[in-house]
């Protein structure tokens, strides 16, 4: 692998740390700024209590042999693939202690809260002041992480002459957040704007879903799919773009040739069993909601009341305490059981790269863009990578490895779309006028 030296594409863009009197504004509006901002800014450091991690930092360096576990517990992969668990660097399961202490449920209710705190509600003379504190906390956030749309014609001057591989999330990236997960459609606009994408550049959704979820959504065949956060991944076995994946070949229900890798395959038999337990366990919990998402298991608290988030973490924790082979780990709003793997978004996008013939090659511009905290893992890997760019979507300041951001799925789709039309015009095309007339 080569992705062991820093990145320096967008150095520009991160001159340092906010000035004294920025932090300090950041730091007094914490708790004015909803969701994004408490839950960005104060789970980093609450990570590390509820999934056994060092405090150091959430999203340690990328190298293929920190990967390597020690641990004597190693079961054998039963996925068929050309790429072993070995030689991708996937650590075997590491037992954990079970989560029986107070401390650990503490942490786990603060880290809930966090993503999900109560709505703030001033007074009719505090709106103005509320609203330019957090505007001002917002422009500042932005001097460190510019909008992507803005630092468009640097973006493309950095991938010019290299090949772009674009990595998307789902959701919050290319569907909004929504209330019931089950809704969260994309647009025909949006589905329009990736189709396009991926005639001109490889493309790969991962998700925290579990894939067949994900291609429901989606619905186009010429992108590669990772669900349940990489642990789940199949593709084309020959893409738009004439690149192929290396892994276990098959063919889907239309008799289309893909390849796939799943590196916790050993895990399905488990997985069933904590997701029928769990379902049994929380539905006496009004609003709690469990998902199945193949390779790990969703437990959505969006519409749990906070004073019953105590209970509902007790039940999840009591459960996790028979299974010392999964992990806990949390993003907006949702808790997920996991196999306790060295396997993440981070490692999905290196084996797609090295599947796509990356490996070893300066000539590849790989893209990501995400909006929770799980994407930071491959925000991390594309930061030790000589040409990158990763992008987060948040319209409120959050603490995050991305370098530059983008307010909405609106914006992401702008983005795309002049990607796919800088790809298909070029320059010429752009200094015409074409260009313009699209996107001012």
């Amino acid at each position: 692998m080569i992705y062991k030296s820093e990145g320096t594409g967008f150095d520009s863009f991160n001159q340092g740390n906010l000035e004294i009197a920025e932090v300090g504004l950041l730091r007094s509006s914490l708790t004015t700024l909803g969701e994004g901002m408490v839950g960005g800014m104060s789970l980093r450091s609450r990570r590390a209590s509820v999934c056994g991690e060092s405090t150091a930092s959430s999203c340690p360096a990328f190298s293929v042999s920190s990967l390597l576990s020690t641990s004597p517990s190693k079961p054998t992969a039963t996925t068929a693939s050309l790429v072993s668990m070995k030689s991708m660097g996937v650590a075997m399961p590491k037992k954990h202690g079970p989560y029986a202490d107070k401390g650990h449920l503490i942490t786990w209710i603060d880290a809930m809260r966090a993503q999900s705190p109560g709505r703030h509600r001033p007074h009719h003379g505090e709106v103005a002041d509320a609203m330019d504190t957090e505007a001002a906390v917002y422009s500042a956030w932005l001097e460190k992480h510019p909008s992507a749309l803005t630092s468009f014609e640097k973006v493309v001057k950095l991938a010019k002459s290299k090949q772009i591989v674009v990595f998307l999330d789902y959701d919050g990236t290319l569907s909004p957040i929504v209330a019931n997960p089950d809704r969260a459609v994309m647009s025909d606009e949006m589905r329009a704007v990736v189709k396009d994408l991926a005639t001109c550049f490889p493309t790969a959704i991962i998700s925290g879903r579990a894939r067949p979820k994900v291609y429901e959504f989606v619905q186009l065949s010429e992108l590669y799919y990772a669900g349940s956060h990489g642990m789940d991944i199949v593709g084309p076995a020959k893409s738009s773009s004439g690149f192929k994946v290396t892994g276990s070949r098959s063919q889907d229900k239309k008799g289309n040739d893909v390849v796939s890798f799943q590196p916790a395959s050993e895990y399905l038999p488990l997985m069933d069993t904590v997701c029928n337990t769990l379902t049994e366990t929380t539905k006496v919990i009004k609003g709690a909601r469990v998902e199945h998402n193949k390779y790990c298991v969703t437990v959505h608290f969006r519409n749990v009341r906070e004073e019953q988030w105590e209970s509902l973490a007790s039940k999840v924790q009591n459960i996790l305490k028979d299974y010392p082979t999964l992990s806990l780990t949390h993003g907006r709003k949702v808790l997920e059981v996991r196999p306790a793997i060295a396997w993440d978004k981070g490692k999905a996008v290196d084996y797609l790269l090295d599947s796509l013939g990356f490996a070893d090659s300066s000539d590849v511009f790989p893209i990501y863009i995400g909006d929770d905290r799980t994407d930071e893992d491959a925000f991390q890997l594309l930061n030790t990578m000589k040409h990158s760019c990763s992008i987060l979507v948040s319209s409120v300041p959050k603490s995050t490895k991305a370098n530059l951001s983008l307010r909405d799925p609106s914006e992401v789709q702008e983005f795309l779309r002049r990607l796919v039309h800088w790809k298909k015009w070029g320059p010429e095309k752009r200094n015409s006028g074409t260009y313009g007339r699209h996107f001012l």
